[in-house]
């Protein structure tokens, strides 16, 4: 063990490299405008001037162009690199001051440079003592190991950055693409074959294909999806301008004006969130602002975390609610880093589905079963893209979102050890064995004052009413229900279910994850695996 690593890892400040990265990202927005005034430049000079020279002046500004635009993508892996980086050594940080709570526990003392020995005045040398000195020096090394290997990972990406800017960032790849949808063990092999400089073509000259492609790194989707905000952003003001144009607008072109509205703000807190240069560093692994919009983010990188969590949210999700449903992911992450401040743990927030909006959709499966091909597939994509050991994978539904996940689960599997439903209005699956993880890795939970408690089937004739069919639990393929029978299945928060039940404060239909609930602690020691 370096006496030099010890004091450097007590000395080191994580949040500088994260500034650092953040930095680096931030070049980003000066270099969009170098290339907008090229191009503008470009136009202006085609309009004046013709001939040989002409042509071979815009065929060098071109390259030019091309030169300038393969350089985003370098600019926010730098950002990454240098915040998973910070990250790393965090989490050594932590592991070195338990090691350090560890001896003074143990009556040892750990000097300046990283040496454990007995601390006379408390006790004498016995070999007790000097086994619980060799258990703090392992820890120790444990953790300067860690921070080396975080520091060699760094090291090595950007070596490779710095020997693209002198051979080329990009080259073509050679034909052939994966489809969407395609198997995500067949994407990650796909691009294992391709050379850095050909990722780096595809990123920056197809984003919209390595942005949505499950399987593929999330770094590469991050930067993929990070090159395409303005375009999306650009097609929301384009979409806002056509429906202010009209005047007057009507009902429906004012429903869909403020849904735009709504859209572009969530969008806008979201990049806030991704340009913030916040611990954890948030990567974009998928974007749609179509309809009610959707969106797949990650808080930490879970390609090289210890735990991830991927959350489902309910009813009503949309672009323009996603910051506050990633907050509750992040809420769950912060108890992770609390409870294991040693351990690295990620949260992804899934909102790549349709959620029902009213009622009447909310009293079908239909949109959970649509869901759960594009989440299934996405769960593998975690698998194929992860690096270095598994990951402890869980995934949680709250409300519609854990009818989602049990559907996902029980009809086409999920790459899971976990999962985790609260709120749920039943989760299409009659015992929890139906779905596919190890005994035991099965949670619910309800709120004491959950509306969802409620919400079991009413008696015939108030179903038709409010529904206008036959009896939905027939129409759902559900026959005979119990007490403990919700609109989609048996209850997963009773115990005749056959998962495991944590306790939740009441709080309602969305207290879960508020702040002394012990439903909030309860989830991120599943997580945690613990």
């Amino acid at each position: 063990m370096s006496s030099v690593g010890y004091r450097q890892l007590w000395a080191v400040d994580p949040g500088g490299w994260r500034a650092a990265g953040a930095a680096w990202a931030g070049l980003a927005g000066p270099l969009d405008r170098s290339l907008g005034e090229l191009r503008t430049a470009t136009g202006r000079l085609r309009g004046g001037w013709s001939g040989a020279a002409a042509t071979a002046a815009d065929t060098r500004l071109s390259g030019l162009r091309d030169e300038l635009a393969s350089i985003a993508p370098a600019l926010i892996e730098v950002d990454q690199v240098l915040a998973e980086l910070a990250g790393g050594l965090a989490v050594a940080k932590a592991r070195l001051s338990q090691a350090v709570a560890q001896a003074d526990a143990a009556g040892l003392l750990v000097d300046r440079s990283g040496g454990v020995r007995v601390d006379p005045a408390r006790f004498r040398l016995t070999e007790r003592a000097g086994v619980a000195a060799a258990g703090v020096a392992a820890a120790l090394r444990a953790a300067l190991d860690g921070a080396a290997a975080a520091d060699r990972a760094a090291a090595d990406r950007l070596d490779d950055l710095a020997r693209a800017a002198g051979t080329g960032w990009a080259s073509p790849p050679p034909p052939g693409r994966p489809a969407l949808g395609a198997a995500p063990a067949l994407v990650s092999a796909w691009w294992s074959g391709l050379t850095p400089a050909q990722r780096r073509w595809l990123i920056a000259r197809e984003p919209a294909l390595v942005g949505r492609l499950d399987g593929l790194p999330v770094a590469a989707r991050d930067q993929a999806n990070r090159l395409r905000l303005d375009v999306w952003r650009g097609e929301l003001l384009a979409e806002r301008r056509r429906l202010l144009s009209r005047v007057p607008p009507g009902p429906l072109a004012a429903i869909r004006l403020r849904g735009v509205v709504g859209r572009l703000a969530g969008l806008d807190a979201l990049v806030g969130r991704l340009t913030a240069g916040d611990a954890p560093r948030a990567y974009l692994l998928g974007l749609d602002p179509a309809g009610e919009g959707r969106a797949v983010v990650a808080l930490g990188d879970p390609d090289h975390a210890d735990r991830v969590l991927t959350y489902v949210p309910g009813m009503t999700a949309g672009l323009d609610d996603a910051p506050g449903e990633l907050g509750r992911a992040a809420r769950v992450l912060e108890r992770c880093a609390a409870l294991a401040p040693g351990e690295r743990s990620a949260a992804v927030l899934w909102l790549d589905y349709d959620a029902p909006d009213f009622l009447t959709e909310a009293a079908s499966a239909g949109q959970a079963r649509d869901a759960g091909p594009a989440l299934h597939r996405f769960q593998e994509g975690l698998r194929a893209s992860h690096e270095g050991p598994p990951a402890r994978q869980t995934v949680l539904g709250h409300s519609y979102g854990s009818l989602v996940v049990g559907v996902a689960a029980r009809e086409h599997g999920l790459a899971a050890d976990a999962l985790v439903f609260v709120g749920s209005p039943g989760v299409g699956a009659s015992h929890a064995a139906e779905l596919g993880v190890p005994p035991g890795e099965v949670w619910a939970s309800s709120a004491p004052d959950d509306v969802i408690r409620a919400a079991r089937p009413p008696e015939e004739l108030g179903r038709r009413a409010l529904f206008g069919a036959a009896p939905l639990a027939a129409v759902l393929g559900w026959p005979g229900r119990t007490g403990h029978e919700l609109w989609f299945g048996h209850d997963p928060a009773d115990p005749g279910f056959g998962g495991r039940v944590f306790s939740s404060g009441r709080g309602g239909h969305t207290g879960y994850w508020e702040a002394g609930n012990p439903a909030l602690d309860a989830m991120a020691r599943v997580v945690l695996g613990r």
